[in-house]
Parts: C-alpha cells; sequence; structure tokens
C-alpha cells in the first residue's frame, strides 16, 4: 500500500472515530482556538496533575484536517509533561514548515506525521496548525 495511501486512511480514521472528542468534566486549563479563513473552531481541555498532562480532550467544529490533528495531538501529548508536549509542538510545527525533514526525528510525532505533506497545501496549513498552536498558547499563557 503507498505511503499517501495510508495516510489518509489514518486522517480518515481519526477524523471520523476520534479518541479525544469529549468534555473534560474538570479541566485545569482551557483555551478556544479559532481559525478564520475556513470556520474551525476548537476548544481543547487539559487536566494537568503538577506538570503532567493526565487528560485531555476537545470539542468544536471544523474540517478533517482540523479535527483529526487535534485528536492525534491529543493521543500525543496525554501522560506528557508541559515541556515535553511544547518541545513537540514545535517539531511538528517544524514538519509543517518544512524544516525539519528527517524521518528518524519526526517518527516522534507518531501518526501526526500523516500531515507532513500539508504544507503543498497552503490553505490547509492553518487547519492542521490549530490544535497545536492552541495548545502552545494554553501552556505558555499557563506559565505566566
Amino acid at each position: 500500500m503507498e505511503l499517501r495511501s495510508i495516510y489518509n486512511e489514518i486522517l480518515t480514521e481519526h477524523n471520523m472515530h476520534p479518541n479525544n472528542k469529549h468534555e473534560i468534566e474538570h479541566p485545569t486549563i482551557e483555551l478556544r482556538g479559532v481559525n478564520p479563513s475556513c470556520g474551525d473552531d476548537i476548544t481543547l481541555k487539559l487536566q494537568l496533575d503538577g506538570d503532567v498532562v493526565v487528560d485531555g480532550g476537545y470539542t468544536g467544529t471544523g474540517c478533517a484536517i482540523s479535527q483529526a490533528s487535534a485528536d492525534m495531538m491529543l493521543d500525543l501529548i496525554i501522560g506528557k509533561d508541559k515541556e515535553e508536549a511544547l518541545r513537540l509542538g514545535e517539531l511538528f510545527m517544524g514538519m509543517i514548515k518544512g524544516e525539519v525533514k528527517e524521518d528518524e526525528v519526526l517518527e516522534e510525532l507518531d501518526e501526526a506525521i500523516a500531515l507532513r505533506d500539508i504544507s503543498h497545501m497552503p490553505a490547509r496549513v492553518k487547519c492542521a496548525v490549530l490544535g497545536w498552536r492552541t495548545l502552545s498558547q494554553m501552556l505558555d499563557k499557563e506559565e505566566e
């Protein structure tokens, strides 16, 4: 099976059957992220125990790319500390911008690597980074 086909299956699975699209009862932090150019609108909620993300979820609407990306992001960061979550976010952004291309480095992103070619579709970049940008803003604000 072609790699692009596998990536499409991953995106479809996360969009149609998201693991993390649900409310969080008592989030420690939450932030709404909006992509005004296409209407993607999510609210990201995290439960922290100290610096560790112990649970997370998102609600909202948007295109398949924004929804799948947010879901994959949460799969990746739950169980990680804030510093590691931010580092993974920077790695994801580097991948999207084409600054990080080494497969062995990008493997840390697990299924989120399926979005690596989104940079070839500039109109969809904002969709792919919405959840990650919201996460970064949320954790940076929480540090203040």
